[in-house]
């Protein structure tokens, strides 16, 4: 099963050495977000793994009982201490992921700033089962990540902001032209950027954009060395709330998001991972259900650190359902809308010189290797 471009047998592999301009992430403490993923650093790091990824293999967890793996290998994208990862580790209401899955011992590899890394993780066998972005999958394909496609669902509508000072004459996407515009280059920010200039007839060359990872657009917003800054929740929420800033109307957030497992893993326990994803939407669900108890509870575990503004941005967005995991509570086996999307999203970064050439992310979506696992997945989601 290795992952490829096209629905061929044959592996086809996009070398990500090009990549240029691209940066970092930094998120905050704690709450870190996870759509950040083109750190120039990890995509030069990771293009040698990738060029070589189909000839690895991943050591194989042995088995404790028959479909029950020894271990699970769940990357940890950020602090860990809040959200989906944050729910399970420290077992939220009691969940127990190791348990669901009939006594195997969950290990939490950690240190990752952002889905990219962990597709290199996925390469060296050192991972089995993440979640993953629009655009991390996109470049798993690219560059032939041994990954399997588990699950999916759409980004909130609403969780990008593109901020402007509270006294900006800017007061819609027309008023952007020519204008100075700070984003994270390559991320669902971009995606969504792209998109809302089109509303008004524009592109990117319209306007004069300024490539930044997050604390640095923040810092060039608050010292009005650009005229607008777009990213997503929570940093974007709380970056409003902390220098008084406006939002401009009608931005939308057009994202999916994955689970996603090793191939070697997912073959050798479909219904393992299968119950992965199921536990993930459960824990989604129980953080959705309450709130402030949730929030109260990374609170303990360390999730905002002394920073009381973030806990009640936090607490905001997650009642909102704003966080880019809160819909994951309706986590579902990838479909055409979620194809048709990643598509799009891959087609939009080649055009823009993001990606090197063209992906064929829709077939390696659709890809029939992979039927047998979607129709696992789907069973184990209808229960």
């Amino acid at each position: 099963m290795t992952a490829h471009r096209t629905s061929s047998r044959s592996p086809a592999r996009t070398p990500l050495s090009g990549l240029s301009g691209l940066s970092g992430l930094s998120g905050l403490s704690g709450a870190l977000p996870r759509r950040g993923l083109l750190a120039l650093g990890a995509a030069a790091a990771l293009a040698p793994a990738l060029s070589a990824c189909g000839g690895s293999a991943q050591p194989k967890s042995r088995a404790i009982a028959d479909g029950v793996p020894e271990k699970l290998r769940f990357a940890v994208i950020g602090s860990g201490k809040t959200g989906v990862p944050a729910a399970l580790r420290y077992r939220l209401n009691g969940l127990d992921l190791g348990k669901e899955l009939g006594g195997t011992t969950v290990t939490w590899p950690a240190g990752f700033t952002a889905s990219l890394p962990v597709m290199e993780a996925f390469s060296s066998g050192s991972v089995d089962f993440s979640f993953a972005t629009a655009t991390a999958v996109a470049y798993a394909v690219g560059g032939g990540v041994p990954i399997v496609p588990l699950a999916a669902y759409p980004l909130p509508g609403d969780e990008v902001e593109i901020l402007v000072p509270k006294d900006s004459p800017i007061r819609g996407a027309s008023d952007l032209k020519g204008k100075r515009v700070a984003d994270q280059k390559g991320t669902t920010g971009t995606y969504s950027l792209i998109k809302y200039l089109e509303t008004a007839g524009l592109r990117l060359d319209d306007i004069e954009y300024v490539n930044l990872p997050a604390a640095d657009a923040e810092s060039a917003f608050a010292n009005g060395k650009v005229d607008a800054w777009i990213s997503w929740q929570p940093a974007i929420g709380l970056a409003r709330a902390r220098h008084k800033a406006r939002s401009l109307p009608k931005v939308k957030t057009y994202d999916y998001s994955f689970y996603v497992a090793s191939e070697s893993f997912a073959k050798e326990y479909p219904e393992a991972v299968a119950k992965a994803v199921r536990v993930v939407r459960d824990a989604q669900r129980a953080i959705n259900a309450d709130p402030a108890k949730s929030v109260a509870f990374f609170d303990k575990i360390g999730g905002f650190g002394s920073q009381s503004l973030e806990r009640e941005v936090y607490l905001e967005l997650t009642r909102d359902k704003r966080l880019s995991d809160s819909p994951a509570d309706a986590l579902a086996p990838v479909d055409r809308a979620a194809v048709e999307s990643t598509q799009d999203l891959a087609d939009n970064f080649q055009a823009l010189g993001v990606y090197p050439s063209k992906i064929d992310v829709a077939g390696f979506l659709r890809d029939s290797r992979f039927d047998s696992i979607r129709k696992t997945v789907a069973a184990e989601l209808a229960t």
